[in-house]
């Protein structure tokens, strides 16, 4: 009876934490991005960056990260920076949670003006939208994880891409869950 009594706090108390460390006031900015030539990026859906939506009050930053996407079922979890040359995912969206440092990020292919994504902020992208950090700073270093067990695939802006790239991209599923605010989250005012 007591280890069950235990567990039961622990997990209360690992949920209060988790919830005290997610700003559920973030702002979100809404960037939608046109097709750029070989780019299909994502004719229907937005690009989300939320702004200082995590609050980190400890030194293992990207496991707050890593908490919040898996309590919200988007898994296939990694740790690193962001690629410096184009790339997009024809088959899964993306959410890029900046647990470290800054960069700015070229989103939607050549000729766009770079954003500056910082600690604590969080992009998701729509399937199909390409990204390339230009520069960053301060040991940048982000967690990547995708919806509902979608698995992604690596495109380049290659010519031989482009038409398999949009048909994959029509067929993606909305997430069941926002990355950190789960099922009734800021991202379905914008993703429909």
């Amino acid at each position: 009876m007591n280890l069950r009594i235990s567990l039961t706090f622990v997990l209360i108390l690992t949920t209060v934490i988790m919830s005290a460390q997610i700003n559920n006031t973030a702002e979100i900015v809404v960037l939608q991005i046109n097709e750029n030539g070989n780019y299909p990026n994502n004719p229907k859906l937005p690009v989300l960056l939320y702004k200082n939506v995590f609050k980190f009050e400890g030194s293992n930053t990207a496991e707050v990260v890593e908490k919040a996407f898996a309590k919200n079922n988007w898994g296939g979890s990694w740790r690193n920076g962001i690629y410096n040359f184009q790339h997009y995912h024809s088959t899964a969206h993306e959410a890029l949670g900046v647990y470290n440092g800054w960069a700015e990020v070229q989103l939607g292919g050549p000729g766009n003006k770079p954003v500056k994504i910082e600690k604590g902020d969080l992009v998701v992208l729509p399937a199909g939208t390409a990204h390339k950090r230009i520069k960053s700073g301060s040991n940048f270093a982000v967690v990547g994880a995708y919806p509902d067990g979608q698995n992604w695939d690596m495109n380049y802006g290659k010519d031989s891409e482009f038409i398999k790239s949009k048909s994959n991209i029509a067929k993606v599923r909305l997430p069941q869950n926002d990355p950190v605010y789960g099922k009734k989250g800021g991202m379905f005012k914008f993703w429909k």
